[in-house]
């Protein structure tokens, strides 16, 4: 028989395709095709399996060799298909047995070692919704497809230890690069966030982080520059509860793709992601996109986590607009000519903002330079629709010289993720029957006709809604926000002095 089979993954962002890597050796002028729509990399790969397999001591036939991806209308990126390919090559020559089963993730180096790709996480989620459970993978990716549970994970350094695997003679394996291992980095570990132990003052400041982690809610900070507002952001993670175990696998497998370098990820981690974009980024950039291939945004990247833009009104007004979608649906279309995709996109978004564009219009605002029509222009970038989407806006003054300078102890991180870990626990156990964990995920119609208020509750926030204006999403987000505050005082449901500070939390920027 000259007709082999082995199986991989087709990745295009996040999801992808079992491919099915048929092999077939045919008479006629020797040569070497892929078919299948493949990539530049894929297309490189012949030159890299027929060096590997040489330097193993079983070079591939000197035969016509046709190999096609199927199916073969979808298009074919990257390096990983290597394994796959040289295994179901030498499977028609009939010089090994591969198992047709078993999923092959890995890219081979010219002297036959089995290297890391980038993905293997989403790879093999993409491959067991499609049924596989056995897969083969290079050594330094073991640790990251191991985290998958249900997966049967066998590895490899080398390509001549497949080869035994599947049948290969001893005798024609060469004996120094039988068991070649080559040592590949690991991902470095992610560092911890700041503690609010070392800010200083920002009382108010602080109470809001607090309120915006119980209940995940989006955050504004407006303050002159020095005032502490990147320190708090930056404080933010530090006080989240841990990541569940479903959504520290999908961070992993977002990170799998993102990570710099060949840097495998080696383990879950419960700590949510902090992403931080310049403000010179791009649409794409924030939101990914590509002409071919899917390449995944910040806020994908932000997914479980927090998004935070410092220097909010520097970011073009477009890109700030685009973030509407993902901020309502918690996912991001990225629809082009050849490409259309849905992002995971559920992030908690954190803004950081000057008043003016030099950043000392505060107090009497003597100290500014800028007009009024600079100081307009400057913030109105923050469009109404955006700010609408806010649930906590924020004022924040400078910190005086006695704060930073005096030896009082402020409070860690750990006591106010102690009383945060205590008011998510109360909002969980309101929400179980609906499958909820945090106030910013409940929709309006359980907010308002299925949740138990105190008498004069509703009609107080009607006459608050009426004097602050607020409009039909806005109610809603006061409403979420009251009963993460309620959580964090105690109260079996909000009072109206809580309605009081949500509305007072929303409507603290002036523009």
């Amino acid at each position: 028989m000259t007709l082999a089979r082995t199986r991989c993954v087709g990745l295009d962002g996040l999801g992808g395709t079992l491919v099915e890597v048929e092999a077939d050796l045919g008479s006629g002028i020797p040569g070497f095709i892929i078919l299948g729509l493949p990539d530049a990399s894929l297309r490189e790969a012949r030159e890299r399996i027929k060096s590997a397999a040489r330097n193993c001591g079983i070079p591939l036939a000197n035969r016509k060799l046709t190999v096609n991806l199927s199916p073969a209308t979808v298009q074919k990126y990257g390096s990983g298909f290597d394994l796959a390919i040289v295994l179901a090559a030498l499977g028609a020559d009939q010089q090994i047995r591969p198992c047709a089963r078993t999923v092959y993730l890995a890219e081979l180096g010219l002297d036959g070692s089995l290297r890391p790709i980038p993905g293997i996480l989403p790879a093999m989620l993409v491959a067991m919704a499609a049924g596989a459970t056995s897969f083969l993978v290079s050594q330094a990716n073991e640790a990251e497809a191991n985290l998958v549970p249900g997966a049967q994970v066998r590895s490899a350094a080398h390509l001549t230890q497949v080869l035994e695997l599947f049948g290969a003679p001893a005798e024609r394996l060469r004996p120094s690069l039988r068991h070649a291992a080559r040592t590949e980095d690991q991902a470095p570990p992610i560092p911890p966030p700041p503690d609010l132990a070392e800010v200083n003052g920002q009382h108010e400041a602080r109470w809001a982080l607090e309120v915006a982690a119980v209940g995940g809610h989006h955050l504004l900070m407006t303050g002159p520059a020095g005032a502490g507002k990147t320190l708090l952001a930056r404080c933010l993670p530090g006080i989240l509860p841990p990541l569940e175990a479903q959504h520290a696998l999908e961070v992993a497998a977002i990170r799998s793709l993102t990570a710099n370098g060949p840097a495998p990820v080696t383990g879950l981690d419960s700590q949510p992601p902090f992403i931080a974009p310049h403000h010179t980024s791009s649409t794409a950039s924030l939101l990914g996109g590509g002409t071919r291939q899917v390449k995944l945004g910040a806020v994908t990247r932000a997914h479980r986590g927090i998004l935070f833009l410092d220097e909010a009104p520097e970011f073009s007004s477009g890109v700030l607009d685009a973030l509407r979608q993902p901020l309502e649906d918690g996912e991001v279309c990225v629809a082009r000519a050849r490409i259309n995709a849905r992002l995971p996109a559920r992030f908690q978004l954190v803004l950081a903002a000057n008043p003016c564009p030099c950043g000392r219009n505060y107090g009497s605002g003597s100290g500014c330079d800028c007009t009024p029509m600079q100081r307009r222009r400057y913030f109105t970038r923050l469009s109404g629709p955006i700010l609408d989407r806010i649930d906590l806006q924020l004022a924040i003054t400078p910190v005086s010289a006695s704060q930073i300078l005096g030896r009082q102890r402020n409070e860690p991180s750990s006591q106010v993720r102690a009383r945060v870990l205590a008011a998510r626990e109360r909002t969980r156990g309101r929400l179980a029957a609906w499958g909820i964990s945090c106030n910013a995920g409940v929709p309006g119609s359980i907010l308002r006709h299925q949740l138990d208020y105190a008498p004069g509750t509703m009609g107080h926030l009607r006459n608050l809604a009426v004097r602050a204006e607020l409009s039909a999403r806005g109610i809603d987000r006061v409403l979420r926000v009251a009963w993460s505050i309620s959580d964090l005082n105690q109260h079996p449901a909000p009072t109206t002095e809580d309605l009081d500070l949500a509305v007072y939390l929303r409507q603290n920027i002036e523009s």
